[in-house]
């Protein structure tokens, strides 16, 4: 019976492994090898925004980009901008698939009229390769939106989470739904974004992506959990998540290979969209706003404490041991047989 025994140990420690923390596979760091670790996007914006992003050598020469125990990202704030605000958009040069994302910020760009700032993961050939925007907002905006935009056949359920479902397509062509709206859900603390976040000391994102759900937590600075301080994180224990995508979608079909990714944009297809419902239409157009108040955008920087991605954890462990009870219930089988044909003999 020494199958049988192993088996029943085996499921003994399922409890304790099913709680396992990740493991820690990238620390981005904060000295200058941070940007070492990424590429600097100089192309047009994709999103038509009002803006110029630079080189690493323009962003070091004119202070948008320093290393100095964190990472800042700012754009100019000084010198009017006729053809486009300079600022910086920096993509990983590593590429994942799944893990656990976890971003410590002290600041993040203000809710800015004009400003349309963004970390999200981004995956190859948009939208069939999937998209995480998991910190966005654009002008006057006061909560954070964590979004999906994926190819068809991506929708989400609504529950288990605390935020405000929005949309539930993630579809970025889903019929009913703005344009390129994806699946959406609002985070109903006005500490999640912008002036709220920076008044309240920063804070932490944790993005947990597993082939069953992709979840968003947050955390103001006052409330971190200690195993994510000490650098053992362990997401079966934070409670319910601000955002959590999951229903009729395979994750692991619609995402795939995606980089981190750093911005702050102007104007363009969301904040320039709804520039005149909101209360900076009274600024005249976007584009001439951002263009000629360039110590508006004094705030509109990030600073990161820490960029840690890590691998594992429950979800990993759970494919691991259904693998294994599959090998250990062939073997049982194959036991039990052998069993009775000895018997029969």
């Amino acid at each position: 019976m020494h199958v049988l025994s192993t088996l029943t140990q085996a499921l003994s420690l399922w409890g304790p492994l099913a709680a396992a923390a990740y493991t820690l596979q990238d620390d981005y760091g904060t000295d200058t090898t941070f940007f070492d670790k990424f590429s600097f996007f100089t192309g047009s914006d994709p999103t038509h925004g009002f803006v110029k992003y630079v080189d690493r050598g323009t962003a070091q020469n004119t202070g948008l980009i320093k290393a100095d125990g964190s990472i800042y990202m700012g754009v100019d704030y000084t010198n009017a901008a006729p053809g486009g605000r300079q600022s910086v958009r920096i993509s990983s040069n590593k590429a994942y698939n799944h893990g656990l994302f976890i971003l410590d910020l002290a600041h993040m760009p203000g809710s800015i009229c004009g400003a349309w700032p963004a970390y999200w993961l981004l995956g190859p050939n948009w939208p069939n390769n999937g998209e995480i925007d998991v910190i966005e907002g654009v002008n006057d905006q006061t909560n954070n939106q964590v979004a999906l935009h994926t190819s068809d056949s991506c929708t989400i359920n609504n529950s288990g989470f605390s935020g405000s479902l929005l949309t539930s397509n993630c579809y970025v062509n889903a019929p009913g739904q703005a344009n390129n709206a994806g699946c959406g859900i609002k985070d109903n603390s006005a500490q999640s974004y912008g002036n709220g976040f920076n008044s309240a000391g920063g804070g932490v994102y944790a993005t947990e992506w597993t082939g069953e759900a992709i979840s968003v937590w947050f955390f103001p600075r006052s409330s971190i959990p200690g195993d994510i301080s000490s650098g053992n994180p362990n997401p079966s224990g934070w409670g319910t998540p601000s955002a959590r995508f999951a229903g009729a979608c395979n994750i692991d079909s619609h995402f795939k290979d995606l980089q981190i990714i750093f911005d702050t944009t102007f104007c363009g297809d969301w904040a320039g969209g709804v520039w005149g419902s909101s209360s900076c239409a009274s600024k005249g157009s976007c584009n001439d706003w951002v263009a000629n108040n360039p110590a508006a955008f004094k705030d509109a920087f990030w600073r990161i404490n820490s960029l840690k991605v890590y691998q594992g954890g429950a979800a990993s462990v759970a494919s691991n041991m259904t693998e294994w009870k599959m090998d250990v219930g062939i073997g049982r089988r194959s036991f039990i047989r052998q069993r009775r044909e000895n018997l029969g003999n």
